[in-house]
Protein backbone atom coordinates (compact mmCIF):
# COMPACT_ATOMS: atom_id res chain seq x y z
CA UNK A 1 0.00 0.00 0.00
CA UNK A 2 1.10 3.84 -0.38
CA UNK A 3 0.99 5.99 2.47
CA UNK A 4 -1.07 9.41 1.63
CA UNK A 5 -0.14 10.89 5.09
CA UNK A 6 3.46 11.12 7.09
CA UNK A 7 3.06 12.68 10.35
CA UNK A 8 3.09 12.22 13.94
CA UNK A 9 0.49 11.74 16.79
CA UNK A 10 0.99 13.42 19.75
CA UNK A 11 -0.62 12.73 22.62
CA UNK A 12 0.85 14.63 26.19
CA UNK A 13 4.35 15.04 26.00
CA UNK A 14 4.56 11.33 23.62
CA UNK A 15 4.83 11.74 19.84
CA UNK A 16 4.57 8.88 17.30
CA UNK A 17 5.97 9.21 13.81
CA UNK A 18 3.42 7.82 11.75
CA UNK A 19 2.31 7.09 8.31
CA UNK A 20 -1.64 6.96 7.28
CA UNK A 21 -3.17 4.15 4.53
CA UNK A 22 -6.64 4.61 3.18
CA UNK A 23 -8.06 1.53 5.39
CA UNK A 24 -11.09 0.92 2.40
CA UNK A 25 -11.11 1.28 -1.28
CA UNK A 26 -14.19 0.94 -3.21
CA UNK A 27 -15.42 -1.96 -5.66
CA UNK A 28 -18.67 -0.64 -6.89
CA UNK A 29 -19.39 -1.57 -10.16
CA UNK A 30 -19.21 0.79 -12.99
CA UNK A 31 -20.44 0.64 -16.49
CA UNK A 32 -19.89 2.71 -19.52
CA UNK A 33 -22.45 4.20 -21.62
CA UNK A 34 -22.60 3.03 -25.19
CA UNK A 35 -24.70 3.48 -28.90
CA UNK A 36 -26.38 0.09 -28.85
CA UNK A 37 -26.20 -0.37 -31.97
CA UNK A 38 -22.09 -0.48 -31.95
CA UNK A 39 -21.00 -0.01 -28.47
CA UNK A 40 -19.20 3.43 -29.05
CA UNK A 41 -18.70 5.50 -25.84
CA UNK A 42 -21.06 8.43 -25.22
CA UNK A 43 -19.12 11.41 -24.12
CA UNK A 44 -20.15 14.12 -22.24
CA UNK A 45 -19.41 18.38 -22.55
CA UNK A 46 -19.31 21.14 -20.09
CA UNK A 47 -22.14 23.37 -21.66
CA UNK A 48 -23.32 26.76 -19.89
CA UNK A 49 -26.89 26.38 -18.99
CA UNK A 50 -27.97 29.96 -20.31
CA UNK A 51 -26.82 29.26 -23.55
CA UNK A 52 -25.54 25.92 -24.36
CA UNK A 53 -21.97 26.67 -25.22
CA UNK A 54 -19.32 24.76 -24.19
CA UNK A 55 -16.80 26.07 -21.44
CA UNK A 56 -13.05 25.38 -21.65
CA UNK A 57 -11.72 23.97 -18.60
CA UNK A 58 -9.48 26.92 -17.92
CA UNK A 59 -12.85 29.28 -17.70
CA UNK A 60 -14.32 26.93 -15.09
CA UNK A 61 -14.58 28.83 -11.66
CA UNK A 62 -15.76 27.60 -8.70
CA UNK A 63 -19.18 29.28 -7.00
CA UNK A 64 -21.05 28.94 -3.90
CA UNK A 65 -24.78 29.14 -3.82
CA UNK A 66 -26.37 30.66 -0.42
CA UNK A 67 -29.86 29.80 0.52
CA UNK A 68 -31.93 32.43 -1.56
CA UNK A 69 -30.44 30.80 -4.70
CA UNK A 70 -27.63 33.47 -5.20
CA UNK A 71 -23.64 32.16 -6.66
CA UNK A 72 -21.13 33.96 -5.53
CA UNK A 73 -18.08 33.01 -7.71
CA UNK A 74 -14.86 32.50 -5.80
CA UNK A 75 -11.28 32.93 -7.63
CA UNK A 76 -7.98 31.05 -6.15
CA UNK A 77 -6.78 34.40 -4.39
CA UNK A 78 -9.91 34.27 -2.32
CA UNK A 79 -9.39 30.26 -1.50
CA UNK A 80 -5.50 31.72 -0.91
CA UNK A 81 -7.10 33.90 2.07
CA UNK A 82 -8.86 31.41 3.65
CA UNK A 83 -7.18 30.21 6.64
CA UNK A 84 -4.66 27.18 6.06
CA UNK A 85 -5.12 24.64 9.11
CA UNK A 86 -3.09 21.53 7.25
CA UNK A 87 -0.82 20.26 9.48
CA UNK A 88 1.44 16.90 9.82
CA UNK A 89 0.27 16.00 13.13
CA UNK A 90 -2.35 13.95 14.76
CA UNK A 91 -3.44 16.13 17.74
CA UNK A 92 -5.31 13.76 20.63
CA UNK A 93 -7.83 16.57 22.63
CA UNK A 94 -9.13 13.86 25.15
CA UNK A 95 -9.62 10.24 25.57
CA UNK A 96 -13.23 9.31 25.71
CA UNK A 97 -15.43 6.17 26.12
CA UNK A 98 -16.43 4.84 22.97
CA UNK A 99 -20.21 4.45 23.28
CA UNK A 100 -19.99 8.15 23.52
CA UNK A 101 -19.79 8.28 19.79
CA UNK A 102 -22.81 7.10 17.57
CA UNK A 103 -21.88 5.19 14.75
CA UNK A 104 -23.54 7.81 11.97
CA UNK A 105 -20.85 9.68 13.01
CA UNK A 106 -18.04 7.60 11.84
CA UNK A 107 -16.66 8.70 8.02
CA UNK A 108 -13.62 7.15 6.10
CA UNK A 109 -11.04 5.04 8.02
CA UNK A 110 -7.47 4.84 7.60
CA UNK A 111 -4.97 2.21 9.08
CA UNK A 112 -2.10 4.34 11.15
CA UNK A 113 1.33 2.39 11.55
CA UNK A 114 4.50 3.54 12.85
CA UNK A 115 7.11 5.13 10.99
CA UNK A 116 11.19 5.52 11.71
CA UNK A 117 11.74 5.09 15.80
CA UNK A 118 8.20 5.52 16.73
CA UNK A 119 7.55 1.61 17.09
CA UNK A 120 7.74 1.53 21.10
CA UNK A 121 5.62 4.91 21.20
CA UNK A 122 3.22 3.20 18.98
CA UNK A 123 2.40 -0.01 20.96
CA UNK A 124 2.09 2.46 23.98
CA UNK A 125 -0.62 4.24 22.46
CA UNK A 126 -2.42 1.07 21.05
CA UNK A 127 -1.86 -1.12 24.47
CA UNK A 128 -3.94 2.25 26.32
CA UNK A 129 -6.65 2.62 24.06
CA UNK A 130 -6.71 -0.89 23.94
CA UNK A 131 -7.39 -1.23 28.09
CA UNK A 132 -9.30 1.56 28.79
CA UNK A 133 -12.00 0.91 26.56
CA UNK A 134 -12.14 4.73 25.10
CA UNK A 135 -11.32 6.35 21.76
CA UNK A 136 -8.96 9.58 21.36
CA UNK A 137 -11.25 12.42 19.68
CA UNK A 138 -8.42 14.38 17.52
CA UNK A 139 -7.76 16.80 14.41
CA UNK A 140 -6.16 16.19 11.64
CA UNK A 141 -5.75 17.45 8.70
CA UNK A 142 -6.53 15.14 5.41
CA UNK A 143 -5.96 16.43 2.09
CA UNK A 144 -5.76 19.92 3.31
CA UNK A 145 -8.76 20.20 5.35
CA UNK A 146 -8.81 20.13 9.47
CA UNK A 147 -11.46 17.39 10.06
CA UNK A 148 -12.32 15.81 13.65
CA UNK A 149 -11.62 12.07 14.20
CA UNK A 150 -10.66 9.50 16.48
CA UNK A 151 -8.35 6.38 17.01
CA UNK A 152 -9.33 3.46 17.96
CA UNK A 153 -7.59 -0.69 18.15
CA UNK A 154 -8.50 -3.23 15.54
CA UNK A 155 -6.96 -6.43 15.84
CA UNK A 156 -3.33 -4.52 16.48
CA UNK A 157 -3.45 -2.00 14.77
CA UNK A 158 -4.53 1.67 15.36
CA UNK A 159 -7.55 3.06 13.20
CA UNK A 160 -7.92 6.76 12.53
CA UNK A 161 -11.57 7.13 11.79
CA UNK A 162 -12.68 10.90 10.54
CA UNK A 163 -16.05 12.33 11.97
CA UNK A 164 -18.63 13.82 10.33
CA UNK A 165 -19.39 17.60 11.45
CA UNK A 166 -22.96 17.96 13.43
CA UNK A 167 -24.24 19.56 10.43
CA UNK A 168 -23.63 16.73 8.39
CA UNK A 169 -26.18 14.70 10.01
CA UNK A 170 -29.79 15.02 8.66
CA UNK A 171 -32.42 15.36 11.18
CA UNK A 172 -34.55 12.53 11.54
CA UNK A 173 -37.10 15.59 12.24
CA UNK A 174 -37.71 16.18 8.78
CA UNK A 175 -38.85 12.24 8.08
CA UNK A 176 -42.68 12.75 7.20
CA UNK A 177 -44.50 9.42 8.56
CA UNK A 178 -42.89 8.96 12.18
CA UNK A 179 -46.05 10.42 13.74
CA UNK A 180 -48.07 7.49 12.27
CA UNK A 181 -45.56 5.00 13.98
CA UNK A 182 -48.49 3.60 16.72
CA UNK A 183 -47.08 2.22 20.21
CA UNK A 184 -46.97 -1.96 19.81
CA UNK A 185 -48.98 -4.24 22.31
CA UNK A 186 -47.08 -6.26 24.81
CA UNK A 187 -47.89 -9.44 23.42
CA UNK A 188 -47.03 -8.44 20.07
CA UNK A 189 -43.36 -7.08 21.29
CA UNK A 190 -42.62 -10.67 23.21
CA UNK A 191 -43.88 -12.48 19.82
CA UNK A 192 -40.76 -10.17 18.59
CA UNK A 193 -38.32 -10.71 21.45
CA UNK A 194 -38.95 -14.87 20.72
CA UNK A 195 -38.37 -14.39 16.95
CA UNK A 196 -35.30 -12.45 17.35
CA UNK A 197 -33.93 -14.95 19.74
CA UNK A 198 -34.53 -17.94 17.55
CA UNK A 199 -32.53 -15.53 15.08
CA UNK A 200 -29.52 -14.56 16.90
CA UNK A 201 -25.76 -15.25 16.28
CA UNK A 202 -22.47 -13.67 15.91
CA UNK A 203 -21.58 -11.65 13.22
CA UNK A 204 -19.28 -13.17 11.15
CA UNK A 205 -17.80 -11.21 8.12
CA UNK A 206 -16.53 -14.01 6.30
CA UNK A 207 -20.02 -15.26 5.46
CA UNK A 208 -21.00 -12.60 3.53
CA UNK A 209 -20.42 -11.79 -0.53
CA UNK A 210 -20.98 -9.43 -2.91
CA UNK A 211 -23.50 -11.55 -5.06
CA UNK A 212 -24.33 -9.12 -7.63
CA UNK A 213 -20.34 -8.47 -8.68
CA UNK A 214 -20.07 -12.32 -8.52
CA UNK A 215 -23.23 -12.53 -10.80
CA UNK A 216 -21.80 -9.52 -12.77
CA UNK A 217 -18.11 -11.06 -13.25
CA UNK A 218 -19.50 -14.42 -14.03
CA UNK A 219 -21.73 -13.28 -16.60
CA UNK A 220 -18.88 -10.91 -18.37
CA UNK A 221 -16.46 -14.30 -18.15
CA UNK A 222 -18.96 -16.07 -20.04
CA UNK A 223 -19.39 -13.29 -22.97
CA UNK A 224 -16.48 -13.13 -23.52
CA UNK A 225 -15.32 -16.81 -23.74
CA UNK A 226 -18.99 -17.31 -26.17
CA UNK A 227 -17.14 -13.95 -28.07
CA UNK A 228 -19.91 -11.54 -27.67
CA UNK A 229 -17.53 -9.04 -27.55
CA UNK A 230 -18.04 -5.72 -29.49
CA UNK A 231 -15.52 -3.28 -30.11
CA UNK A 232 -16.29 -0.02 -30.70
CA UNK A 233 -15.36 2.30 -33.39
CA UNK A 234 -13.40 4.47 -30.70
CA UNK A 235 -11.42 2.17 -29.27
CA UNK A 236 -10.34 0.70 -32.80
CA UNK A 237 -9.33 4.21 -33.90
CA UNK A 238 -7.29 4.39 -29.75
CA UNK A 239 -5.21 0.61 -30.92
CA UNK A 240 -4.90 1.98 -34.80
CA UNK A 241 -3.77 5.67 -34.22
CA UNK A 242 -1.05 4.75 -31.40
CA UNK A 243 -3.08 8.04 -29.49
CA UNK A 244 -5.63 8.50 -26.84
CA UNK A 245 -9.01 9.83 -28.54
CA UNK A 246 -9.11 12.94 -27.26
CA UNK A 247 -13.21 14.64 -26.76
CA UNK A 248 -12.09 17.10 -29.11
CA UNK A 249 -11.01 14.45 -31.92
CA UNK A 250 -14.44 12.56 -31.24
CA UNK A 251 -16.30 15.81 -31.72
CA UNK A 252 -14.49 16.67 -34.78
CA UNK A 253 -15.62 13.28 -36.26
CA UNK A 254 -19.10 13.98 -35.04
CA UNK A 255 -19.56 17.28 -36.71
CA UNK A 256 -17.49 15.86 -40.50
CA UNK A 257 -20.29 12.72 -40.49
CA UNK A 258 -23.44 15.54 -39.77
CA UNK A 259 -22.14 17.22 -42.73
CA UNK A 260 -21.72 14.34 -45.02
CA UNK A 261 -24.93 13.09 -44.05
CA UNK A 262 -26.50 16.70 -45.27
CA UNK A 263 -24.60 16.31 -48.55
CA UNK A 264 -21.77 18.57 -47.59
CA UNK A 265 -18.13 18.56 -47.51
CA UNK A 266 -16.42 17.71 -44.56
CA UNK A 267 -13.28 18.77 -45.63
CA UNK A 268 -14.38 22.20 -45.10
CA UNK A 269 -13.54 21.95 -41.01
CA UNK A 270 -10.56 20.16 -41.49
CA UNK A 271 -8.43 23.55 -41.35
CA UNK A 272 -9.85 24.90 -37.99
CA UNK A 273 -9.42 21.53 -36.78
CA UNK A 274 -6.13 20.26 -34.78
CA UNK A 275 -3.95 18.19 -36.85
CA UNK A 276 -4.40 14.86 -34.21
CA UNK A 277 -8.19 14.98 -35.43
CA UNK A 278 -7.62 15.08 -39.32
CA UNK A 279 -4.39 12.52 -38.63
CA UNK A 280 -7.27 10.12 -37.06
CA UNK A 281 -10.19 10.63 -39.47
CA UNK A 282 -7.56 9.82 -42.40
CA UNK A 283 -7.00 6.76 -40.13
CA UNK A 284 -10.16 5.42 -39.97
CA UNK A 285 -10.79 5.75 -43.83
CA UNK A 286 -7.53 4.21 -45.33
CA UNK A 287 -6.62 0.19 -45.20
CA UNK A 288 -4.95 -1.72 -42.69
CA UNK A 289 -1.46 -1.51 -45.04
CA UNK A 290 -1.70 2.34 -45.87
CA UNK A 291 -1.54 3.50 -42.23
CA UNK A 292 1.32 4.82 -42.01
CA UNK A 293 1.11 7.04 -45.61
CA UNK A 294 -1.67 8.05 -44.93
CA UNK A 295 -0.84 9.52 -41.84
CA UNK A 296 2.45 11.43 -43.17
CA UNK A 297 0.19 13.00 -45.58
CA UNK A 298 -2.04 14.40 -43.67
CA UNK A 299 0.73 15.64 -41.68
CA UNK A 300 2.71 17.17 -45.21
CA UNK A 301 -0.97 18.49 -45.99
CA UNK A 302 -1.13 20.20 -42.97
CA UNK A 303 2.92 21.79 -43.27
CA UNK A 304 1.45 22.94 -46.63
CA UNK A 305 -1.25 25.19 -45.82
CA UNK A 306 1.58 26.82 -42.99
CA UNK A 307 4.70 28.17 -45.75
CA UNK A 308 4.62 27.82 -49.30
CA UNK A 309 7.81 26.54 -48.90
CA UNK A 310 6.80 22.77 -48.17
CA UNK A 311 4.68 22.41 -51.63
CA UNK A 312 7.48 20.71 -53.24
CA UNK A 313 7.90 18.13 -50.46
CA UNK A 314 3.51 17.54 -50.22
CA UNK A 315 3.63 16.35 -53.95
CA UNK A 316 6.51 14.44 -53.40
CA UNK A 317 4.90 12.40 -50.88
CA UNK A 318 1.92 12.06 -53.16
CA UNK A 319 3.57 11.12 -56.29
CA UNK A 320 5.56 8.34 -53.52
CA UNK A 321 2.33 6.88 -52.24
CA UNK A 322 0.64 6.97 -56.09
CA UNK A 323 4.26 4.92 -57.32
CA UNK A 324 3.94 2.60 -54.43
CA UNK A 325 0.27 1.76 -55.17
CA UNK A 326 0.86 1.09 -59.21
CA UNK A 327 4.41 -0.99 -57.61
CA UNK A 328 1.55 -3.07 -55.48
CA UNK A 329 -0.40 -3.32 -58.40
CA UNK A 330 2.24 -4.93 -60.94
CA UNK A 331 4.27 -6.82 -58.95
CA UNK A 332 2.74 -10.12 -60.13
CA UNK A 333 2.94 -9.14 -63.61
CA UNK A 334 6.94 -8.65 -63.95
CA UNK A 335 9.69 -7.14 -62.59
CA UNK A 336 10.90 -4.45 -64.86
CA UNK A 337 7.19 -2.84 -63.84
CA UNK A 338 8.55 -2.42 -60.37
CA UNK A 339 12.03 -0.67 -61.71
CA UNK A 340 10.15 1.52 -64.03
CA UNK A 341 7.69 3.15 -60.81
CA UNK A 342 11.15 3.71 -59.23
Amino acid sequence: MRAIWKGAVSFGLVNVPVRLYSATENHDLSFHQVRRSDGSRIRYKRVAQTDGEEVPYKEIAKAYQTEDGKSVILTDEDFESLPNRSSKEIAVEKFVPIEQIDPILYDKPYYIEPDGMGAKAYGLLREALRESERVAVVTVSVRTRMTMAVLRVIDDVIVLQTLLWPDEVRDSGALNNLDEVSNPKDSEVAMARMLIDSMAGDFELEEHEDDYQIAVEALVKSKIEGGDVTESPDQADEEESGEVVDLLAALQRSVDRAKASRGEDPEETTSSAPRTSAAKKSTSKKSATQKSTAQKSAGTKSAAKKSADTKSATKKTTAKKTTAKNTTAKKSSSGSSDKKAG
